[in-house]
């Protein structure tokens, strides 16, 4: 029996109902839930992925290869930036509106019967559409951790983990080995596994657990020299790896690291999924990621949210010396290290202008003033400008290039109010 909806809205309103800003980590309320819908995750090949950083670039890379061969290819990401339907893709297209208006309707008093949280009714949604859809395989990215994330119910034909950095410690650990823990849950007894971290500690660490797990064969993409000569200009980042030369759309020497995850899991295919390698080389032009150093006019928006996509998005500014002054319209969740973010930024930032985005959760919403004294007691250039429409427009005042970053929130807000499109530039 459904609950009435009528409208899209309607949908959003219930789901978002679910989310409380604290994740509940552990497989039984999603696996309760997708038995109820008939078990869709085992009519699926899936190709799993987590991460700290790179997993969006990853599954966008992976989905155009897929592609590349002929195949029906679905995939599930989050969060999203504008539109909620941009976390289920099916050969590149979003799924129409009313489907989740059908879905929700349908399956709700089950979600809240289970106490399913909002990523686990979205993850079985996803699964359900997907299955329905009759993909050829589906690209699923992690939402949190690994272990005990939701999506961690598939076997996938191959499993990878792009790299480790310190995020979501609350949930996953305050050291980079528990993280990886984490994350190496993704892998599986007798499933390929990819590992992208490049330093070469955790990188062993990675290995042994995917090899404690059970997963074979087992590939580090920096044991093979990973992507070599790397370059980064406007037109995007070329690289050679495994011998072959390639160039992706994507902006930044981690895209190039990214990339080669992408290439390794695709190797790791059975034959009838594996794109040649023209094939490979003509779809990543056609590569499209939102948010990811997406350039629109005067605008660049990068959703870097942690230190190490701070640090990515400095080395990238750096790189492709975008017009002068950069000023940053920034805002961050206060569970963020905030602090090291605005400092790894700030030489390739000329200013920034201090904000809080609206969609932030309340409870993660930081204290405006506390990053304006940092800043000033660190000689970095900032002002505060509380309202977010009014920030954006102080970027533009200020800035030859208006960097909007710190957040999906704060990268989707902004592109909303300034009528971006997601997939432009």
């Amino acid at each position: 029996m459904g609950v009435g909806l009528r409208t899209y809205a309607d949908a959003l309103d219930f789901l978002f109902a679910r989310t409380t800003g604290i994740w509940k980590l552990g497989l039984e309320r999603v696996e309760a839930l997708l038995h109820a819908l008939d078990d869709p995750h085992r009519r699926l090949r899936t190709l799993h992925v987590a991460g700290t950083n790179g997993k969006g670039s990853t599954c966008a890379t992976l989905d155009v290869m897929l592609r590349a061969k002929g195949l029906r290819v679905a995939r599930y990401t989050s969060p999203h930036l504008v539109d909620f339907r941009e976390r289920f893709l099916v050969d590149g297209r979003a799924v129409d509106a009313e489907r989740i208006v059908a879905w929700v309707d349908r399956w709700t008093p089950e979600v809240e019967r289970l106490g399913a949280t909002f990523f686990e009714a979205t993850t079985a949604m996803a699964f359900d559409f997907f299955a329905e859809d009759g993909v050829d395989v589906a690209v699923i990215e992690t939402g949190l951790g690994g272990r005990l994330d939701a999506t961690n119910v598939v076997t996938p034909l191959v499993a990878g983990v792009t790299n480790i950095g310190i995020d979501h410690v609350e949930y996953l650990g305050a050291t980079l080995e528990e993280i990886a823990f984490e994350k190496a849950g993704i892998f599986k007894p007798g499933v390929p596994a990819v590992v992208g971290e490049p330093d070469r500690t955790i990188r062993d660490l990675l290995r042994r657990l995917a090899v404690e797990r059970g997963a074979m064969p087992v590939r580090a993409v920096f044991e093979d020299g990973g992507p070599q000569s790397v370059a980064v200009s406007a037109a995007g980042t070329s690289f050679a790896y495994g011998g072959v030369s390639y160039q992706t759309p994507l902006l930044g020497a981690h895209q190039a690291a990214n990339a080669a995850v992408a290439l390794a899991m695709i190797d790791a295919l059975p034959s009838d999924l594996r794109p040649d390698g023209a094939g490979i080389a003509r779809a990543l032009k056609d590569l499209v990621l939102p948010g990811r150093f997406q350039r629109a006019g005067r605008h660049i928006f990068d959703v870097a949210h942690n230190p190490a996509g701070a640090a990515e998005l400095a080395r990238t500014l750096g790189a492709v010396q975008p017009p002068r002054p950069v000023v940053a319209v920034f805002s961050v969740l206060a569970d963020k290290d905030w602090r090291q973010m605005m400092s790894l930024l700030a030489p390739a930032v000329d200013h920034f202008v201090i904000t809080n985005s609206p969609t932030s959760p309340s409870n993660r919403a930081w204290a405006s003033p506390e990053p304006l004294a940092y800043a000033r007691d660190h000689g970095i250039s900032a002002e505060l400008v509380r309202d977010f429409d009014r920030a954006l427009v102080r970027g533009g005042e200020r800035g030859g290039t208006v960097l909007v970053t710190g957040s999906f929130h704060t990268v989707g807000d902004a592109m909303s109010r300034l009528e971006v499109s997601p997939t432009a530039g």
